[in-house]
């Protein structure tokens, strides 16, 4: 397949428009009636074209335009109503939540009107453990730190450092994880 590397103007090919009508296709039918988790990890599987763990769960609906770079690590959650833009590839590690209507966004396009239609693509890597809350978003070329928490209906444009919280429109620090003590 003729890849499209990150961070450069995107440039389309038959085959790769063949690809994404190919993960609609899937993804409108995995989102049609009910499956089991088994059968959304089959539909995954199709859609990304590499291994799903029986760890890994996905509740429908789900959305995504392009799965071929989408990688989902054992353990991982996501919830329903998620969309994922995967053309810049994301990757989602062990242990990570995901809660309803989060949005996952590798493309962009610039700012500059005259060369707007063009389409920009940047990874997106969520590691480990992290949580990202209900209606977040994340946007192209951001890493989210093991263990960080994004707030429910954050904006995050920019690194998320590990074991922080994050929220808000930027998402910004607000402080370290606390760590619970054993002891009551």
């Amino acid at each position: 397949m003729n890849e499209q590397p990150t961070g450069k103007t995107y440039v389309g090919s038959d085959e790769l428009y063949a690809d994404v009508q190919r993960c609609m296709r899937l993804v409108a039918e995995m989102n049609t009636g009910y499956h089991t988790e088994a059968e959304v990890r089959d539909y995954l599987r199709q859609i990304t074209g590499s291994e799903i763990d029986d760890t890994v769960r996905v509740f429908p609906p789900f959305n995504i335009n392009y799965g071929k770079k989408t990688t989902f690590g054992k353990g991982s959650f996501v919830n329903f109503g998620c969309t994922f833009l995967g053309l810049g590839g994301i990757t989602v590690e062990e242990g990570v939540f995901i809660a309803p209507h989060v949005v996952v966004a590798t493309e962009f396009h610039p700012e500059d009107p005259e060369k707007r239609h063009s389409l920009l693509t940047k990874p997106v890597v969520i590691k480990r453990n992290a949580w990202i809350g209900a209606n977040a978003t994340i946007l192209a070329g951001v890493t989210i730190g093991e263990n960080a928490i994004v707030a429910a209906g954050a904006v995050v444009g920019k690194d998320v450092p590990a074991n922080t919280v994050v929220g808000g429109v930027p998402a910004k620090v607000i402080r370290e994880i606390r760590k619970e003590s054993n002891h009551k």
